[in-house]
């Protein structure tokens, strides 16, 4: 099954990139949170994977 918040944290951010302007800041602001979240519980691999998806984040905002 894998790591469920990791997963979780991909969802979030894929959402933020595909959400329309108007949502855009809501589910960004979820989108970190559930990075957040997954960083701590995450091997190291995950964690360089987490750190790419904030950077995506960082790009859209």
């Amino acid at each position: 099954m894998g790591n469920q918040l990791f997963q979780e944290a991909r969802r979030f951010v894929e959402m933020a990139k595909s959400a329309d302007p108007v949502e855009r800041d809501s589910v960004v602001s979820k989108a970190k949170n559930a990075l957040s979240s997954a960083f701590a519980n995450s091997t190291v691999a995950e964690q360089r994977q987490l750190q790419e998806m904030q950077n995506e984040l960082e790009q859209i905002q």
